[in-house]
């Protein structure tokens, strides 16, 4: 715990959950192995759907990718990145559930990066292209990690332009689960259900130096194949199961 954690403790004020989270490495890894638990029984006993995997494997053969999802799918990404095709960081920040997302990740073979909030974003650029470098893919929530739900923030389109590197979208679905109550509506699966798994690939040119009006013209066009690829992941778990099976 940090030392104004420990102060506070003296001093007769108890932290909230939110606080001892956002100060102790230690507790967001326990709730990481709380839900990552959880959620890996969830990917053991869900029939899964998958469409797009090669196509992402394909890529992966060729260098590291960005990975983009709006943040109310984002908390199966981890256990469906196929990490043996190559590894992945996905940012998070020190918000309580960007801490334990990050624990998680680290759980299942991946390289999460924390970002801080009050970085640059030529800071931030740097951080991540020496990742790149290192030949890792980049994840990360189209939307951030707060809001507002459903809209492309600037980070995707900049390191998107700064990586020259193809970019992917994930969605997922499952017939099972609940919508949290947060900010963004955040889908939470249940066991015993069936899903669906998608990995599409953004077609739309990423100029290194796009003027403001195709900037936005391109924020447009990912925010509507972001909100494409999660209605095909609604509609294919409908579906009945063909060959696609469990990610590896």
């Amino acid at each position: 715990m940090s030392k104004q954690g420990a102060n506070a403790l003296q001093k007769g004020h108890p932290l909230s959950l939110r606080r001892r989270i956002e100060t102790s490495q230690t507790l967001a890894r326990m709730l990481a192995a709380v839900a990552g638990s959880y959620l890996a029984f969830c990917q053991r006993t869900t029939r899964w759907q998958t469409e797009g995997l090669e196509d992402l494997r394909a890529a992966l053969h060729d260098g590291p990718v960005l990975l983009v999802m709006w943040h109310e799918r984002s908390i199966m990404g981890a256990l469906h990145w196929p990490v043996a095709d190559g590894p992945l960081s996905s940012l998070f920040d020190a918000s309580p559930i960007g801490r334990v997302s990050g624990a998680l990740q680290r759980r299942v073979g991946l390289h999460p990066m924390e970002m801080s909030r009050n970085a640059s974003n030529r800071a931030a650029s740097r951080t991540v292209l020496k990742r790149v470098r290192d030949g890792i893919s980049i994840g990360m929530t189209g939307d951030g990690p707060l809001g507002p739900p459903l809209q492309v923030k600037n980070a995707p389109l900049e390191w998107a332009r700064v990586m020259g590197a193809p970019v992917f979208c994930y969605a997922f679905a499952t017939t099972r689960g609940r919508r949290l109550n947060s900010w963004d509506r955040m889908l939470l699966p249940y066991p015993f259900g069936r899903g669906a798994i998608v990995f599409a690939r953004f077609q739309g040119g990423i100029p290194r130096k796009p003027a403001t009006d195709s900037l936005e013209r391109l924020r447009d066009d990912m925010c509507r194949f972001m909100n494409a690829t999660t209605a095909r992941a609604d509609a294919l778990r409908d579906l009945p199961r063909n060959d696609g099976g469990q990610p590896n």
